[in-house]
């Protein structure tokens, strides 16, 4: 999907660690886009408006903080957020400004965990913004070393804080994610292959070579959810890409999805995305660029 939309060139060079922008204005008006950076974004005062990330949307509050991955699409628009001083702190960083072999450590576990969500974007708690705000506002008077340091220091407290929510459905991104485990990865594989037609519970278990029951057990604990939550993921994902590129009709999308009853499709859908299959076609619309 990424070729249908405006890709950012970032300032950032490569000689740098991260870039910040602070802004005070009256709109959103920056396109949905994707740029190969990390992003982190503080937006202040701007009840009303609305975020698109990845295939997730959402009317925000007055208060937000949210960790964008490279090359997953995100905008915020003004919708109907009526403030006359939105703030916007936006924070790049590269992908590699912490590498593969320095993540595994046991002490950056968290920011480990943190990234790798932040593949399908996270929302992180009022509380945790409430709580970072002021350092996150005070980043652009330090200088040097000491920048980098508190930059690292806030990613750190943010990877550990609690209730971040992910944002995007797992499909709908290109990114691979690991769960640790080859069976799991195998299964999930499987799933990502074969979402447009009936897969059973039996049927993955195979895959994994374990019993049903222990499987269903293993599944939950590493990944968090149920194989049918999961597989539903899978399915949605791929049918926001199909609402998106696509002019088939809400029906046809869902069956090609692999939902079998349209009334099952959109109540999944609105459940999960807090808007029905149509309304979210709508919300896309006129919202990218061709290039």
């Amino acid at each position: 999907m990424t070729h249908n939309l405006m890709r950012e060139i970032t300032p950032l060079t490569q000689n740098d660690c991260f870039t910040l922008f602070t802004r005070v204005k009256k709109e959103f008006n920056f396109p949905l886009h994707y740029h190969e950076e990390y992003e982190l974004n503080l937006i202040l005062n701007a009840p009303g408006a609305r975020r698109i990330v990845g295939d997730h949307i959402e009317d925000i509050d007055d208060l937000e903080l949210v960790l964008v991955g490279p090359n997953l699409n995100h905008a915020w628009f003004t919708y109907q957020c009526q403030s006359e001083e939105i703030k916007e702190v936006t924070i790049q960083f590269h992908k590699d400004l912490l590498d593969d072999k320095f993540l595994r450590r046991n002490q950056l576990h968290f920011i480990q965990k943190m990234f790798e969500n932040a593949q399908r974007g996270v929302l992180f708690s009022r509380e945790t913004a409430e709580r970072l705000r002021g350092r996150i506002l005070s980043l652009e008077h330090k200088t040097g070393f000491d920048s980098v340091l508190e930059l690292l220091s806030i990613l750190h407290d943010l990877s550990a804080s609690r209730n971040m929510r992910i944002l995007s459905d797992a499909s709908f991104t290109n990114e691979q994610f690991h769960y640790n485990s080859r069976r799991i990865e195998k299964v999930f594989e499987y799933m990502n292959a074969h979402y447009n037609r009936q897969i059973t519970l039996a049927e993955v278990a195979k895959i994994a070579n374990m019993p049903e029951v222990s499987f269903s057990r293993f599944m939950k604990k590493r990944t968090g959810t149920t194989f049918i939550d999961s597989l539903n993921e899978i399915r949605l994902g791929h049918a926001s890409r199909m609402l998106i590129d696509t002019t088939h009709s809400v029906a046809e999308v869902a069956y090609k999805c692999g939902f079998n009853n349209i009334s099952n499709f959109n109540r999944i859908f609105k459940k999960r995305k807090s808007c029905t299959p149509k309304e979210f076609r709508q919300n896309f619309s006129g919202t990218r660029i061709f290039i």
